[in-house]
């Protein structure tokens, strides 16, 4: 858009390029929302005629851009106007749902200011085949398409950016993002598309900010709850001139339900969006976060202290402290045809541990810290024959990192264990990762239904391991000397989607990703022989789908089958418990998602999502005399369910009340298959009110039944059954305050 543009010119474009050309700049899943509402507001809040001209506001031309990325009709209407559901994280570009080739969970940021998850695992259900554990705090494990695992088998971005580098996996991801003030959540599940390299084999999660408002405005909402909880969530901003800033801050507290696990968290999310002359937009985008926590997270109990005595913790001195910080600065320019995205990076992690899930066989206290530098690059051009849109990008990505790790000596009072002295070092390294991936996307339209897409990565992965001490060759902390590693993959993909009406969309694809091992997984080699030439993990994903949109109700169904061969796998000795890192042969993956939803009347909504999986283990013989094949793999579990039912009554003045029914299907406890988990199903309760357009009171009550359940479960001759109990009945309530 230029300054130019006047409104006949305007009217004469096609809402649809205008939102093509306008919205996209932001890459943000729910910034259409957020225009929509804070264009009504303003329209509004205005005397006299709706009309806006360019020339006579040039002096405020990103205020224009995100009037006019609605539509010509919706700048000038005096109501709002709903639009199809976006998403980004596919082509890194806003399309529509139904024209992608991949099952994609939005969640939009109104779902989110609705909620206000206390932690990821009160909102993700919503979105079908997703499943987020609690391992105390906010920390969490996922199952998407996958079994309940900390493996490095999921993407977690920001803005699109990779939270974290690949060498540097950590399974706790989201609590790295500030997801309760964040500007939408999505899910694609399964391998990644070619966009997207090494880690997004069962799903790629990506948490987007929030835009400036367009007005001065300001948010705080205050929480407390039962065990310690207290919460405060301040946001703000305003759009003047050229600029656009929004300031977010997280601070969160809590005692712990269970003995000694208390967690703190600040997070401090600020964003700037600025509109160039040359009608290009930079979105600066700065996260920082703290996490200290006292982990019993898994720390699992025995059968009968998990039903008597729950609340006990038997490794009060394992913790775990989270320093994150991320600087980004995309710069986008498009043209009538062409979009320039440029978006240089920074990344500090570091992770301070003494893990509770240890103490029993391999005592240790570590620190690993990594600091990256990377820039993405994209360069999209459309062409009118057939909406032809091709892009093609290079993503490098350079993270310097070390680890540093002592064993432990430790004192036990009875089972608990109740102190510690640090060793010698076991480990103490330098690593250097470097990723370097071009690659290409092709999409077109043969005929007005049918959209085509294909696209190529290639990704070249180095490790550069300098080993501190002295290598070791026998024992259980074995040391590989220094080396380097590197890692080349080439991912191919291939979908259409085809429209059988306005109301109903199919699609098919195929998909293909790797995962190369981490710098753990590498050079903390263990009692392993040999964990230097570990072998990438290799996924193939076949996939077909079915979405439809009928006003009152809706449905999304997908059918997959996922194979993944050298999967890494940790074996554990079930008469010692110690693990040993090494490669499967070829683990399998497939189910169906089923999401439905429906307006029963006007105030009254069913949403639910299901998913049926099988996950087995094809061909793994971990050690000679052992063979799991043909076993179901342990954590795994088939039923995946959550059915969520909301009153929006006029009595509750713009709020709601909603019942929701979370679903966890029976799993095996050993990749023996010898014990099972029976499963759970608990009931939650949420509802707000509004007191006016500015004061909110809202509440929750998590597992309303008290329910006794386990957030994860395991089995060994060592140990025998452990059970990790899950929150009891806890109650929240807060209230919330809005500036205009």
């Amino acid at each position: 858009m230029t300054n130019g543009h006047n409104k006949k010119h305007l009217q004469e474009i096609p809402p649809r390029q205008i939102v093509a050309r306008h919205y996209v700049t932001f890459s943000d899943a729910a910034l259409i929302t957020t225009i929509a509402t804070s264009t009504h507001q303003y329209l509004h809040n205005k005397t006299g005629s709706h009309t806006l001209d360019a020339k006579k506001n040039h002096r405020n031309p990103l205020r224009i851009a995100l009037l006019l990325a609605l539509s010509p009709a919706a700048a000038f209407a005096s109501t709002p106007i709903t639009l199809e559901t976006i998403t980004v994280t596919g082509t890194k570009e806003p399309r529509p749902v139904a024209e992608t080739t991949a099952s994609v969970g939005v969640i939009e940021s109104d779902k989110i200011d609705d909620l206000k998850p206390g932690h990821p695992s009160e909102i993700m259900g919503k979105v079908p085949g997703v499943h987020i554990n609690v391992t105390g705090g906010e920390g969490h494990m996922a199952a998407i398409r996958q079994p309940i695992t900390t493996s490095a088998v999921y993407l977690y971005l920001e803005d699109g950016i990779p939270t974290r580098s690949t060498g540097f996996f950590n399974h706790n991801a989201l609590y790295e993002v500030n997801l309760p003030q964040s500007g939408g959540i999505e899910v694609t599940k399964g391998p990644g598309t070619a966009l997207y390299g090494s880690d997004a084999i069962g799903g790629v999660i990506n948490v987007t900010t929030r835009p400036a408002p367009l007005r001065p405005e300001a948010e705080a909402t205050v929480e407390v709850g039962d065990h310690g909880w207290n919460r405060v969530l301040l946001t703000g901003g305003t759009t003047k001139g050229n600029d656009g800033i929004r300031a977010d801050l997280n601070i969160t507290h809590s005692d712990g339900w269970r003995d000694a696990t208390e967690y703190d968290r600040q997070t401090a999310t600020l964003r700037w969006d600025r509109f160039l002359e040359n009608d290009a937009i930079v979105k600066t985008v700065l996260t920082t976060s703290n996490i200290d926590q006292q982990t019993a997270g898994t720390s699992r109990l025995s059968r009968d202290d998990y039903f008597n005595n729950p609340t006990k913790n038997k490794t009060p001195i394992s913790f775990r402290k989270i320093k994150a910080v991320r600087l980004s600065s995309a710069y986008e320019k498009e043209d009538d045809n062409t979009l320039l995205s440029i978006t240089p990076y920074a990344r500090y992690n570091s992770t301070e541990l003494l893990p509770n899930w240890s103490l029993t066989y391999d005592k240790q206290h570590y620190t690993t810290e990594n600091h990256s530098l990377g820039l993405m690059t994209r360069y999209r051009m459309d062409f009118a024959p057939m909406r032809t849109r091709v892009i093609i990008g290079i993503d490098l990505d350079h993270s310097p990192g070390s680890r540093d790790e002592n064993k432990l000596t430790t004192t036990k009072t009875g089972d608990i264990f109740t102190g510690y002295s640090e060793g010698d070092k076991t480990y103490l390294y330098d690593v250097d990762f470097t990723g370097i991936a071009p690659y290409t996307h092709v999409e077109f339209s043969p005929s007005d239904k049918l959209r085509i897409d294909a696209g190529l990565r290639f990704d070249y992965i180095a490790y550069d391991y300098n080993n501190q001490l002295t290598t070791l060759t026998t024992g259980k902390h074995r040391r590989p000397e220094s080396t380097t590693v590197e890692f080349h993959h080439v991912s191919p993909k291939l979908g259409a989607s085809y429209a059988f009406s306005n109301n109903l969309n199919g699609y098919a694809s195929y998909r293909n990703t790797f995962r190369a091992p981490g710098q753990s997984q590498l050079f903390r080699q263990g009692q392993a022989v040999n964990t230097v030439d570990l072998k990438p993990i290799e996924a193939d994903n076949f996939e077909v789908g079915l979405r439809g949109d009928f006003g009152r109700y809706r449905y999304e169904a997908s059918l997959y089958h996922l194979k993944k061969e050298n999967d890494i796998l940790s074996f554990r000795n079930t008469v010692t418990g110690d693990r040993e890192t090494q490669n499967a042969g070829e683990t399998q993956h497939r189910g169906i998602e089923v999401g439905f939803g429906s307006k029963i009347t006007d105030t009254l909504q069913l949403d639910i999502s299901h998913s049926y999986a099988e996950h087995t283990y094809e061909q793994w013989s971990p050690k000679t005399g052992v063979n799991y094949s043909g076993n179901e793999i342990k954590s795994a579990p088939r039923n995946i369910s959550d059915v969520r039912l909301n009153w929006h009554a006029k009595a509750l003045n713009g709020g709601r009340i909603e019942l929701n029914w979370e679903h966890l299907g029976r799993y095996w406890l050993d990749d023996e298959n010898s014990h099972q988990y029976e499963g759970h199903d608990l009931i939650h309760l949420r509802a707000n009110y509004y007191l006016n357009k500015q004061l909110e009171v809202f509440g929750r009550i998590h597992n309303l039944s008290d329910k006794r359940y386990a957030t994860g479960a395991s089995f060994s001759q060592f140990n025998g059954e452990e059970f990790a109990p899950g929150l009891p009945r806890t109650l929240y309530a807060g209230v919330s305050y809005k500036w205009q």
